[in-house]
C-alpha cells in the first residue's frame, strides 16, 4: 500500500523578494510540516510550478495543470502535480510591487502601471505514484471548493487527500472520496514492473513520426542527450513518459527532467546523457548546444547535430520494426493501391494503438536479447545472488560483434541495471521473461512474415492493455467542476485562504495511528525460477561462410594433430600449411582446442622440441584471428591448454606453451580475464553445491527435459533452487555456505593472479614488448558494474614504494603486471563480495607471485637460448650489380602477403607468400630473398626488390605470423616502382638492429646532396656519405666552370658562340663543320672520334673534348636536321634563314633552367631577350623547339606569364597595323617577339605581309593539283582529308575506329574523322566538349570548330568569298591565368585557354594509383576494388588530358599554324605536351636515337626538375614524389599500344626507362637543369668510366650496349610510314592500365637490371650441371604468373629463332654476328623477294601470325567511305581505270577477300590485274593474276570476285621471264616497258601491266619465286 499523496503544497508569488527584477515563488503552506521518513520533501518545488518564471500579468489567465517529475538523490522519482490559477492583487500589495519597480526605475524608465495585476498561485500534490488524472481531479476539486465556496471545509478535503492509501499494484480498483460529494475510481496496474503509458506512446508517434521516434529510441539506448521542445508542459511530460515506456525492459538511469524550469537551463550543458523537456519559449537558448538531439513536438522534427552519430538498430531488425510500426499506425498503407480495399481499415483506438506500439518494441527487445540468460555468470548465490553478463560470448554467438548499436547498448548503464534486476534466477517474472523464454522460436519463424508478426503484436498488446485496464471501465467518477459563472466573472475574488494546519495535521495523525493498529497487509510475492529459454547455439543461424565449416578442413586439423602426437613429423609438416589456412575458420579453431584437450593428462602434456614447436604454431595461428574480446571463447578454451603443454629444457627446467603465445591482444584485455574468472568461479560454485547436496537431491540434479534426454542442470537453475531453500536453512548453515563461496572466489583469485602473470610476463623480461605496445597500464575494465576500485589505489602505491625487491631490469615489467593484476583482483573481489582481509592478503601476495614467476622465467630463458635453433631455411645471398655493395647484411625476416592475390595462391597455384628469408640493404637496392613457407613450393626462390631511391613510404606495422612463435615487429615499405614489401622481423633480430636498419635506409633514401645517390657513389668505397676528395675528380669539376667562364669572355669579344669553344674565330669553314656534324649522325654507340673535329689551335686539348660535347649535347644537330638555324656568326649568316641559334644564355644568365643554345627568330637581337624573359615565370621565355617539315609551322615552349604581364599583354587589341599605345616597353618587346615568330613562317610572307582574311592562303599545304579548287579543310575536321593524290599511300587515312569506318561525331570526342570532302565539321572535343573552352573569347571555339563566325566588320559571310581566318600562332595557356583579356578578331595569335593538372594533383593521383595497383592488405569491400580505386586515383583522366592537348597541338601544327605551349612554370606539363607533340608529328623521334634526343632535349636540357620532383635528397623530401616523367612515358605507352608498327623500340624499352627514371642507378635523370649538371661536372663527362668499364653513368649508353647484345628493346613490328602523323584516341575508354604498374617477377626481382639476369642464369646453369645425376629430365616447364619472367621463359618466336641461331653458331665455333645484322639481312632479302608489295611482307606475315588485326594500323588497303572514292576499283566493270596495284594478303583486308575466297585456302603471295594475250587471233583480256609461292604456281581468274580458276601456269615449267614488246591488238595508252613475256616449256605467255614499274615488280616477283624453287 502507498499514500496517494505525500505532500500538499500551496505556492504563491513572493511579493517581498524579487531577484534582478524577476519574480520569485515561495511556499506559502505545506502539509504535513514534517518530512515523511520514507520520502523526504523535494526541494525547489517553487521553480517547477512556474517553469517559465514567476510573472505578474495584467489579465486573469485560465487555470492550468501539468505534472512535473523530480528525481531525488536516491534516484526515486517524485511526481509533482501543479494546478495553477491567477489571483488579483489588492492595493497595498500592489504598492509593494510598485515600490519594487520604482527601485529599478533608473534601469527601466518606462514602467507600465496597470490598474490591476494578477499573480499566479499553485496548488501542488507531491506523490510517488503517477496518477495524472486522479491528481487533476483532486486539485480541481479543491479549487472548485474554494471558488464556488462549497460548504465542505478545504482542510477536510486536503486532509482526506493526504490520508488516502491505495495499493501499488495488483490490478484492484480503489474508490476514493475527498468528502466534498465527489467520488472517483483509481485503477492500479496488475504488475507494476510494466510501465503504465496511457496513450502517451501513441501521441509521441503521432507528433514525430516513426523514423524520428526510432532515432530518439536508439539515441536514448546508446546514451545520447535528448531534449524535447513544446509549448505545452503536459505534452513534454507525456512525450518523456512515452519514450521511457518503449525502452522497457531497460530502465533509463540518467538525468530525467520532463519539465526543466528556465532558471536551470545551464543543466543542458552537463556532460552526462539526459532526457529533458523545455518550453519552446527557450528555443533560442538551445541553439548553441552542439551535442544535443532536439525533438520539437509541435513541429514534428528531430534535429541531430553533425557531430552526433547515432548507431541504429542492426538490419534486418530495423526494417522489420519500421514495417510493424507502420502497420500499427497506418494500416491503410498496405491496401492503398488495391482496387477494392477492405471496408474498415481504421487504426485502433488511441489507447489500444499505444499498447500495440509498445508490443512492437517488446517484440524487438525479445529479438535483441534472446538467449541472454545463457551468458549470465552467477558468481555468488549466498547471501545475495551476484550475477555478471558475458558480453563477448553473447555477441559472438549472435554473430554481431561488428554491430555498433548492440555493443553500445550492452556497455550502457541501462543494460547493467537490466542484468542486476533480471539476472537473479529466483524472482517474480513478467511478460518480458515469458517472451524471451518461451516465444523465441515463434518469433524466429514468423519474423519474415509481417502479418504473423502483427498477430503476435496484437496478443502482446492485449496483455499490456489488460495490465493497465483489467476491468471494463466503470462510470463512477463524480467530480465537481467550478461553475461557469465563477470562472467567467472577473469580480475581485477572495484570495485562496490560509489553511488551518492543525486541522489538517489532525487528519494525518489520526490516519497514521489507525495504520499502526491495523495488521500489515502482506502481499505474497510470487517468486519462481526464471526460465532461460532455448540456448543461443540453437537459435542463431550462423552466417559464417560454408568453406570455414567444411568437414574436410576439420579432418585435416585432426589428422595433423594425430601425426604430431604419433611423432610422424614429416606428414605433419606437409599438412601444416593447410591446417594454418583452415584455422581461419571458427569451427576449425574450436576443433583444434577439443583435439588438444584429449592429449592432456592430469593437467600436463610433455612434448619434445619439434612437437612443441608445431603445437605452439597452431595455437598462435588460432589466437591470431581472435579479437581482443574473444567472442567465440577460443582464447578461453586455450587458456588451460597453454599451461598444460610443455617441454623439458634441462634439469628441472620446463618451458610451458604460454611463454610462446603471449603476443596476442586478448591477454591484455581486462574484460577477457573478468569473463574467464567469472565463468570458472561459476563452475566451482556449481560443483560446490553439487557435492554438498545429499544423495536424494543428487538424483534430481539431472533433470529430464521434454525429449526425455537427461541434461545437466545449469548454474542458474541450481542457484534458483538454492535461493528457494535459503530461508529454510539454519543460521549456521547459512554462514557456512557464505564462507565456502567466499573462499572459492578467493582461491580462484589467487589462481588467476598466477595465470595472468604467466601470460603477461614476457620470456625475456628485458624486452617489455607486450606491455609497451598495448599500454597495459592504462587498460580500463568496461564491465557492467557499478563497483569502484576500493583498495586498489592504495595497495598499488604501497607496493610501488615499499616492496621488498627493486630489480633494475625487470621492475618496470613487474610493476605494470602487478598493477594490472591488482586492478583485476580489486574489481572481481569487490563484485563477488570477498572480505577486506582476504583482499589485503591478495594484494600482498601478488608482487611475490610475479617476482617468483620472473625468476622461473629467467632460468627458462637462459636454457631456451641454449636450445639448438629450429632448422630455419638457409639465408640466400642476393646477386649484386657491379659497383653495388652491401650496407647491412641479411636480417632474417618474413615477407608477408599484401593485397595482391597472385602470390598468395588465392587465384589458384601454390602460395609463394608468406616467405621466409632475409632482407639485404645495399647502396642501390633493398632486396628480400628467401623461400616460401609453404613446404610444397619450398624449393622455389622468392625475390622481391626495389631501388632505395624509389622508396615512398615506410611505416611500422605489428605482425602476428601464422607460422612461428613470435614476430616482434614489422615494416611496410612502399616503392614508386610499384612494389610493396611487408616484412616482419624474426625473433632472432634484435629490435635495435631493426631500428638501425630503418635509419640506414632513411639515410640512403634521402642523401644530403645529390652526390650521395647511388649513381654518383657507385663503384666507390662503401661509405655511406661520400665527398669527392680525389685529385683528378676535383680537377674536372672545378676547372670546367672556370674554363667556361674564361673562354666565354674571350668568346664574347670575338663574336662567336660562347659555349662552344671549339669554334674558330672566323667561320669560313662553316659548311665544312656542318658537313662533319652531318656525317657524325647522332650515334651514341660509337665514340665520337675527337681528332676528326677541326678545332682551332687556340683551345687547349684538355678542353676540346668538353667543347665538342657542348655542341652535341646542345641538340644542335637536331636543330640543323629541322632546318632551324646553324652555328654561324652574324657576318656570314644567310639572311633568309628565319631562325638562328642564339648564345645569349651561354652563361645561363638569361634563364638558369634553359640550355645554353636557344633557337630564336633571326631578327631578334640578344639584348631583347634579356628584357622579354622577365615577363615569364622562371625567366623561361618562348623558344622554338621543333619545326614541321612540311608546313614549316614551329612549336614553341615557354613558362606561363607573370601575373602582371598577362593583362597588359593580352588586353589590348594587338592588330599589327596600328602601333599599340602602351607605355610598358616589355609588353611591346613581347609583341615584337611574337610578331617575329609569325613573320618567320612562310605562309605569313606569302600572304603579302598583310593579315587580311581574304589574303590568307594555304598553298603550302596543297600537296596535289587537284586540291587547289577545294577549300582547305577546317581545323575542326581534325583528320586530314584523303584527297586521292598519288603520293598518299592508299589507306593512310583509315585510322578510324578499330578497323571500321569511323563516322562518329560526339561532343566529348577529341577528334572526328570527317572523311567526306564536305562532311559536317566535327567539334573540337578536346577543348570544347570537356568544358574547357575559353570564358572570354567564344570566337576561338567556333574558329577551331571550323564554324563560320559572323565577321565583326559586317562583311558578307560567304564561305567562298571569305576564307575562314586562322591564327598564325596559337598560344596554349593556363585558363586560370588568362582571365579578363579581350581579343581582336584580326589578331594574328590566339590564346587557347585550357585547364592544366597541377603538380599536386599528379602527386596525389600517383599515390592513389600505387595503392590501387599494390594494395597493402586484402579487402572485400566493393568500393575498394581495383577498378574503383583506379577510377578514384584519376590517373587515367590526367593521361587523357595531356594526350588531348597534345593531339590538339599536333593538329594545329599540321594545318600550318604555329603553336606556343605556355603552361605553368614551363617544366612539367609544358614538357609533356611538347615532347608528345614531337613524338606524334615526327617519325624520327620514334626511333631509338630520336627518342633519346627528344628526352635529352626537352626533358634534360630544358630543365625538368628531376631531382626535385623525384624527392631525391633530404632537401626535397618534403615535396614528395611527383612522377611527371613517368606520366609522359605512360602517354607514350598508350600511343605505342595504338600504333605498334610506328615505333622502333618496344614496350619493354619504355618500362626500362620508367624503372631507371626512379632508380637513381644512372646519372641521366638526376639534377634539375644543365646548369646544375655543369656545376657538378656531370654534363660532359666521358661516356663510361675508364677505370670501371662495368659502370655506366648514362642510361642511354647502357641501353646502347644492351641493344647491341640482344634484341630486348627492339620492336620487330617496326615498319614506319613516311612522314606519318599519329593521332591517337584519347578517351579514357581507349586507354589501358600500363602493365608496368601491375607486373611482378618473384623469381628474380624486377627485370630491369640486366647484369643480374645474366649472373643468375649462369649460376642456375652451374647448379643444374651439378644436380644432373642422370635422372630423366622433364621437358615440361611450369610457368607461373607473378613468379616467372614471361619474356625470358617464353620468348617470342623471332627472339627464340635469333637465340637458336646464336647457339648453333656458337656450337659450330663460328663467330656469331650481331642480331641486328642478321635481322636486317632477313628483312632486305624479304624485301627484294616481294618488291611488288606495298609493305615488306615479312612484317606483314608477322602481323598475320601475331593477329594484330584489331590494331588501328592501316595494313594494306581498307575500303573507305564511297564519297571519298575508294582507293581500289574492283571488278571488271571499271577496267579502264583499274590499276594493277597489288594487294598484300593481310588480316585487315579480309573484307576484300571474303568475296572471292576460294575453297582451297590458298596463300596469295602477290596478286593484281594483268592483260593477257589470248591464243591465236584472240584479243588481249584483263585477268586477275595470283602468284602463289606456296603451291608454286601462277593462277588467273576472270575477275577478282571469280572463284573458279581459268588457268594455271606452273612455275616449275617457267624457263624465263623477259621484257616483251607490244603486239597487235595490245591495250592502248600503255608504255612499251609495261609488256613482258613468260616462257614455259609448253608455250609463251604475253602479259602486260598498266605501268612499267608494275611490270618490273611482277617480273622481279616471279623471278624471286623461281630462284626460291
Amino acid at each position: 500500500m502507498a499514500r496517494l499523496a505525500n505532500y500538499f503544497v500551496v505556492v504563491g508569488y513572493d511579493l517581498d523578494n524579487r531577484v534582478e527584477g524577476e519574480g520569485q515563488g515561495r511556499i506559502l503552506q505545506r502539509f504535513p510540516e514534517k518530512d515523511w521518513e520514507d520520502s523526504p520533501f523535494p526541494q525547489g518545488i517553487e521553480l517547477f510550478c512556474q517553469p517559465s518564471g514567476w510573472q505578474l500579468v495584467p489579465e486573469r489567465q485560465a487555470a492550468s495543470f501539468f505534472v512535473a517529475v523530480l528525481t531525488d538523490i536516491n534516484s526515486e522519482r517524485h511526481y509533482c502535480a501543479c494546478f495553477t490559477f491567477w489571483e488579483g492583487l489588492d492595493s497595498p500589495q500592489l504598492k509593494k510591487v510598485d515600490a519594487g519597480d520604482a527601485d529599478e526605475a533608473d534601469e527601466e524608465p518606462a514602467v507600465v502601471q496597470h490598474s490591476k495585476l494578477f499573480a499566479p498561485k499553485s496548488l501542488v500534490v507531491v506523490s510517488r505514484l503517477d496518477y495524472t488524472e486522479a491528481f487533476r481531479n483532486c486539485l480541481g476539486l479543491i479549487y472548485t471548493v474554494h471558488v464556488d465556496g462549497l460548504s465542505t471545509p478545504l482542510e477536510t478535503v486536503i486532509g482526506n487527500l493526504l490520508t488516502c492509501v491505495i495499493p501499488v499494484a495488483g490490478g484492484s480498483q480503489r474508490t476514493i472520496t475527498l468528502g466534498a460529494g465527489d467520488r472517483q475510481v483509481i485503477q492500479t496496474p496488475i504488475n507494476d514492473a510494466l510501465p503504465v503509458s496511457g496513450s502517451s506512446v501513441a501521441q509521441l508517434f503521432r507528433q514525430l513520426g516513426i523514423v524520428n521516434v526510432l532515432y530518439l529510441f536508439c539515441a536514448a539506448l546508446t546514451e545520447h542527450k535528448i531534449l524535447f521542445l513544446s509549448s505545452s508542459y503536459q505534452r513534454l511530460t507525456d512525450a518523456c513518459r512515452g519514450l521511457l515506456a518503449i525502452m522497457f525492459p531497460l530502465k533509463y538511469s540518467f538525468t530525467y527532467v520532463p519539465i526543466l524550469p528556465g532558471k536551470l537551463l545551464e543543466v543542458l550543458s552537463t556532460p552526462t546523457p539526459f532526457i529533458i523537456g523545455v518550453n519552446s519559449f527557450f528555443r533560442s537558448e538551445t541553439q548553441e548546444l552542439l551535442d544535443v538531439i532536439i525533438a520539437d513536438l509541435d513541429g514534428g522534427t528531430v534535429t541531430i547535430p553533425e557531430c552526433v552519430h547515432i548507431s541504429l538498430l542492426p538490419e534486418p531488425l530495423l526494417q522489420q520494426t519500421q514495417t510493424a510500426l507502420s502497420m500499427v499506425l497506418d494500416p491503410e498503407l498496405e491496401f492503398s493501391d488495391q482496387a477494392f480495399p477492405p471496408q474498415s481499415m481504421n487504426p485502433s483506438a488511441l489507447k489500444i494503438q499505444d499498447k500495440e506500439i509498445r508490443a512492437v518494441f517488446l517484440w524487438l527487445f525479445a529479438r535483441l536479447f534472446q538467449g541472454y540468460r545463457w551468458c549470465l555468470h552467477i558468481i555468488r548465490i549466498h547471501p545475495e545472488p551476484v550475477i555478471r553478463f558475458h558480453k563477448a560470448a553473447f555477441l559472438g554467438q549472435r554473430s554481431l560483434t561488428e554491430d555498433d548499436f548492440l555493443m553500445k547498448v550492452l556497455d550502457g548503464m541501462a543494460f547493467a541495471g537490466f542484468v542486476s534486476e533480471r539476472g537473479p534466477p529466483y524472482r517474480a517474472t513478467d511478460l518480458f521473461d515469458d517472451l524471451v523464454a518461451n516465444q523465441v522460436e515463434r518469433i524466429r519463424q514468423e519474423e519474415a512474415c509481417p502479418h504473423k508478426v502483427m498477430n503476435h503484436v496484437k496478443e502482446l498488446a492485449e496483455q499490456l492493455f489488460k495490465n493497465e485496464n483489467p476491468y471494463p471501465a466503470v462510470a463512477m467518477h463524480k467530480v465537481q467542476r467550478p461553475s461557469e459563472t465563477s470562472q467567467s466573472t472577473d469580480q475581485s475574488r477572495t484570495p485562496f485562504p490560509v489553511l488551518d494546519d492543525v486541522a489538517v495535521q489532525l487528519f494525518i495523525d489520526h490516519a497514521v495511528a489507525k495504520l499502526k493498529s491495523s495488521p500489515p497487509v502482506v502481499k505474497a510475492e510470487l517468486k519462481s525460477m526464471v526460465p532461460s529459454g532455448p540456448p543461443l547455439g540453437d537459435i542463431v543461424d550462423r552466417n559464417g561462410n560454408v568453406m570455414a565449416n567444411s568437414a574436410r578442413r576439420l579432418e585435416v586439423v585432426r589428422n595433423c594433430i594425430t601425426y604430431i602426437f604419433d611423432n610422424k613429423m614429416l606428414e605433419a609438416k606437409k599438412l601444416m600449411p593447410a591446417v594454418l589456412r583452415a584455422l581461419k575458420g571458427r569451427t576449425a579453431r574450436v576443433c583444434l582446442t577439443q583435439e588438444l584437450n584429449q592429449h592432456v593428462l592430469q593437467n600436463r602434456a610433455v612434448l619434445d622440441d619439434q612437437q612443441f614447436d608445431y603445437i605452439v604454431r597452431m595455437m598462435n595461428c588460432t589466437l591470431q584471428d581472435c579479437s581482443h574480446m574473444d567472442e567465440h571463447g577460443i582464447a578461453a578454451t586455450l587458456l588451460p591448454l597453454v599451461t598444460a603443454f610443455c617441454r623439458k629444457l634441462g634439469a628441472g627446467i620446463t618451458q610451458f606453451a604460454y611463454s610462446c603465445v603471449q603476443e596476442h591482444m586478448v591477454w591484455t584485455t581486462m574484460q577477457f580475464w573478468e569473463a574467464m574468472f567469472y565463468s570458472d568461479v561459476q563452475n566451482h560454485i556449481k560443483a560446490l553445491y553439487m557435492e554438498t547436496d545429499d544423495g536424494n537431491q543428487q538424483s534430481n540434479s539431472d533433470q529430464q527435459d521434454g525429449s526425455g534426454n537427461r541434461r545437466e542442470i545449469s548454474a542458474l537453475e541450481l542457484a534458483a533452487e538454492q535461493n528457494r531453500l535459503w530461508p529454510t536453512l539454519s543460521k549456521e548453515m547459512q554462514t557456512e555456505r557464505v564462507q565456502k563461496e567466499e573462499s572459492t572466489v578467493f582461491s580462484q583469485a589467487i589462481h588467476y593472479a598466477n595465470r595472468m602473470s604467466y601470460l603477461l610476463l614476457p620470456l625475456d623480461t628485458s624486452k617489455n614488448r607486450l606491455l609497451r605496445s598495448s599500454g597495459l597500464g592504462d587498460v580500463e575494465s568496461v564491465s557492467n558494474s557499478y563497483v569502484t576500485n576500493s583498495i586498489a589505489g592504495s595497495m598499488a602505491e604501497s607496493y610501488d614504494t615499499e616492496s621488498g625487491f627493486e630489480d633494475a631490469e625487470s621492475s618496470d615489467v613487474a610493476n605494470s603486471v602487478v598493477r594490472f593484476i591488482n586492478r583485476f583482483v580489486d574489481k572481481v573481489c569487490n563484485e563477488s563480495g570477498v572480505t577486506n582481509e582476504h583482499l589485503k592478503a591478495l594484494h600482498t601476495m601478488i608482487p611475490d607471485i610475479v617476482q617468483m614467476h620472473i625468476e622461473t622465467l629467467d632460468a627458462v630463458h637462459r636454457e631456451s637460448k641454449r636450445l639448438p635453433p629450429i632448422q630455419k631455411p638457409k639465408l640466400l645471398r642476393p646477386t649484386l650489380l657491379p659497383g653495388e655493395e652491401l650496407v647491412m647484411d641479411g636480417m632474417r625476416v618474413h615477407l608477408i602477403p599484401d593485397g595482391r592475390d597472385e602470390a598468395t595462391g588465392q587465384m589458384g597455384g601454390p602460395p609463394l607468400l608468406p616467405a621466409e628469408g632475409a632482407i639485404f640493404l645495399t647502396t642501390y637496392r633493398l632486396i628480400f630473398k628467401g623461400t616460401p613457407s609453404d613446404a610444397l613450393v619450398g624449393e622455389q626462390i622468392v625475390t622481391r626488390s626495389f631501388p632505395i631511391a624509389s622508396l615512398t613510404k615506410e611505416k611500422r606495422i605489428s605482425v602476428t605470423l601464422t607460422m612461428d612463435q613470435f614476430v616482434q615487429e614489422g615494416l611496410q615499405l612502399r616503392s614508386c616502382t610499384f612494389q610493396l614489401m611487408k616484412i616482419a622481423f624474426d625473433e632472432e633480430v634484435a629490435s635495435d638492429l631493426a631500428e638501425s636498419f630503418r635509419k640506414h635506409l632513411h639515410k640512403l633514401r634521402f642523401p644530403q646532396h645529390v652526390q650521395g645517390t647511388f649513381a654518383f657513389t657507385v663503384g666507390q668505397t662503401g661509405k655511406l656519405v661520400l665527398e669527392p676528395k680525389t685529385k683528378d675528380k676535383n680537377q674536372s669539376l672545378k676547372t670546367l666552370s672556370k674554363n667556361l667562364v674564361k673562354n666565354a669572355k674571350r668568346t664574347i669579344s670575338r663574336q662567336y658562340v660562347g659555349r662552344k669553344k671549339e669554334v674558330p674565330a672566323t667561320w669560313e669553314n662553316r659548311s665544312n663543320f656542318q658537313s662533319e656534324l652531318d656525317e657524325d649522325e647522332i650515334s651514341v654507340s660509337e665514340e665520337v672520334d675527337q681528332s676528326a673535329l677541326t678545332l682551332s689551335s687556340t683551345i687547349r686539348s684538355s678542353d676540346r673534348q668538353t667543347m665538342s660535347n657542348v655542341v652535341e649535347r646542345a641538340c644542335c644537330r637536331d636543330y640543323q636536321r629541322l632546318g632551324l638555324g646553324t652555328l654561324s656568326n652574324s657576318l656570314t649568316r644567310s639572311k633568309n634563314e628565319p631562325f638562328r641559334i642564339s648564345t645569349a644564355n651561354r652563361m645561363y644568365t638569361v634563364c638558369r633552367s634553359y640550355p645554353g643554345l636557344l633557337i630564336i627568330p633571326q631578327n631578334i637581337p640578344d639584348s631583347t631577350i634579356h628584357r622579354i624573359c622577365r615577363c615569364y615565370r622562371q625567366n623561361r621565355f618562348p623558344v622554338v623547339c621543333w619545326r614541321h617539315s612540311r608546313t614549316k609551322a614551329v612549336l614553341l615552349r615557354s613558362a606561363g606569364l607573370h601575373a602582371k604581364g598577362v593583362v597588359s599583354f593580352f588586353k589590348s587589341p594587338n592588330a599589327p597595323t596600328a602601333v599599340p599605345s602602351q607605355a610598358d616597353s616589355t609588353s611591346l618587346e613581347q609583341e615584337k617577339y611574337l610578331q617575329a615568330i609569325i613573320s618567320s613562317m612562310p605562309s605569313y610572307s606569302e600572304s603579302t605581309g598583310r593579315n587580311t582574311l581574304s589574303g590568307f592562303t594555304s598553298t603550302h599545304m596543297n600537296t596535289s593539283e587537284s586540291s587547289d579548287k577545294l577549300r582547305q579543310p577546317k581545323i575542326g575536321d581534325l583528320m586530314k582529308q584523303v584527297l586521292g593524290n598519288k603520293e598518299d599511300v592508299p589507306g593512310t587515312f583509315s585510322r578510324g575506329a578499330l578497323g571500321q569506318k569511323a563516322k562518329v561525331i560526339s561532343l566529348s570526342q577529341p577528334k572526328v574523322s570527317g572523311k567526306a570532302r564536305n562532311s559536317p565539321r566535327g567539334k573540337w572535343g578536346s577543348i570544347r566538349g570537356s568544358g574547357r573552352l575559353s570564358a572570354y573569347n567564344p570566337d576561338i571555339g567556333t574558329r577551331l570548330a571550323g564554324k563560320e563566325s559572323p565577321q565583326p566588320n559586317g562583311g558578307p559571310n560567304d564561305p567562298l568569298f571569305l576564307r575562314q581566318q586562322k591564327a598564325y600562332l596559337y598560344i596554349i595557356g593556363d585558363k586560370a591565368q588568362l582571365k579578363g583579356g579581350k581579343q581582336d578578331s584580326f589578331q594574328q595569335w590566339e590564346v587557347i585557354p585550357i585547364e592544366v593538372c597541377d603538380v599536386r594533383q599528379v602527386k596525389n593521383s600517383f599515390k592513389k594509383l600505387m595503392k590501387a595497383c599494390v594494395p597493402s592488405s586484402q579487402t572485400t569491400e566493393p568500393n575498394m576494388s581495383f577498378l574503383r580505386l583506379l577510377e578514384d586515383s584519376e590517373w587515367m583522366t590526367l593521361l587523357h588530358r595531356v594526350l588531348q592537348v597534345s593531339v590538339l597541338v599536333v593538329e594545329l601544327l599540321d594545318t600550318g599554324s604555329s603553336v606556343m605551349v605556355s603552361l605553368e612554370d614551363g617544366w612539367d606539363v609544358t614538357t609533356q605536351v611538347v615532347s608528345l607533340v614531337q613524338l606524334l608529328s615526327d617519325p624520327y623521334y620514334r626511333t631509338f636515337d630520336g627518342f633519346r634526343l627528344l628526352v635529352e632535349k626537352e626533358w634534360l636540357s630544358f630543365g625538368h626538375r628531376f631531382s626535385h620532383r623525384g624527392a631525391q635528397t633530404l632537401g626535397s623530401q618534403s615535396s614528395g614524389f611527383t612522377p611527371v616523367f613517368l606520366q609522359f612515358l605512360d602517354c607514350v605507352h598508350q600511343i605505342h599500344l595504338q600504333f605498334p608498327m610506328e615505333f622502333e623500340f618496344s614496350q619493354y624499352y619504355l618500362k626500362f626507362l620508367a624503372y631507371h627514371y626512379m632508380s637513381n642507378r644512372f646519372r641521366t635523370f638526376l639534377l634539375d637543369s644543365d646548369y646544375d649538371r655543369i656545376e657538378l661536372g656531370v654534363l660532359y663527362e666521358e661516356k663510361s668510366d675508364r677505370r670501371n668499364p662495368q659502370v655506366c653513368k648514362s642510361v642511354w649508353d647502357y641501353i646502347d650496349r644492351l641493344n647491341k647484345k640482344a634484341p630486348v628493346f627492339y620492336n620487330y613490328m617496326y615498319s614506319p610510314e613516311d612522314e606519318e602523323v599519329l593521332r591517337p584516341y584519347t578517351f579514357i575508354s581507349n586507354l589501358k592500365v600500363w602493365d608496368f604498374y601491375l607486373e611482378e617477377t618473384l623469381s628474380d626481382g624486377p627485370p630491369y637490371d640486366w647484369e643480374l639476369r645474366s649472373r643468375q642464369e649462369s649460376l642456375a646453369e652451374e647448379t643444374a650441371e651439378k644436380a644432373d645425376t642422370g635422372a630423366p629430365k622433364s621437358q615440361r616447364h611450369i610457368v607461373w604468373p607473378c613468379y616467372d619472367n614471361l619474356s625470358k621463359v617464353m620468348p617470342d618466336a623471332i627472339t627464340k629463332l635469333l637465340q637458336d641461331l646464336q647457339n648453333l653458331e656458337a656450337e659450330l665455333g663460328q663467330t656469331s654476328e650481331k642480331w641486328k645484322d642478321t635481322w636486317d639481312k632477313i628483312k632486305t632479302t624479304q624485301r627484294t623477294e616481294t618488291k611488288l608489295e606495298s609493305k615488306p611482307s615479312f612484317s606483314s606475315s608477322l602481323l598475320m601470325s601475331s593477329n594484330l588485326s584489331h590494331q588501328r594500323r592501316s595494313q594494306g588497303v581498307c575500303l573507305q567511305d564511297s564519297r571519298v572514292g575508294s582507293s581500289i576499283k574492283l571488278g571488271l566493270d571499271c577496267e579502264a581505270s583499274a590499276t594493277s596495284t597489288p594487294v598484300a594478303g593481310r588480316p585487315s583486308t579480309s573484307t576484300l577477300y571474303s568475296q572471292f575466297q576460294s575453297t582451297e585456302s590458298e596463300n596469295r603471295s602477290f596478286e593484281g590485274i594483268l592483260y593477257k594475250r589470248g591464243a591465236l587471233l584472240k584479243p588481249w583480256k584483263p585477268r586477275w593474276f595470283v602468284l602463289d609461292k606456296t603451291k608454286h604456281e601462277l593462277r588467273y581468274y576472270d575477275s577478282r570476285q571469280d572463284k573458279d580458276c581459268k588457268g594455271v601456269i606452273e612455275l616449275s615449267d617457267v624457263e624465263s621471264v623477259t621484257v616483251g614488246t607490244p603486239t597487235m591488238g595490245a591495250p592502248k595508252n600503255v608504255e612499251e616497258k609495261a609488256f613482258f613475256d613468260l616462257k614455259t616449256s609448253k608455250r609463251m605467255y604475253n602479259l602486260c601491266a598498266q605501268e612499267s614499274s608494275n611490270a618490273q615488280l611482277w617480273m622481279d616477283s616471279i623471278q624471286s619465286s623461281l630462284s626460291d624453287a
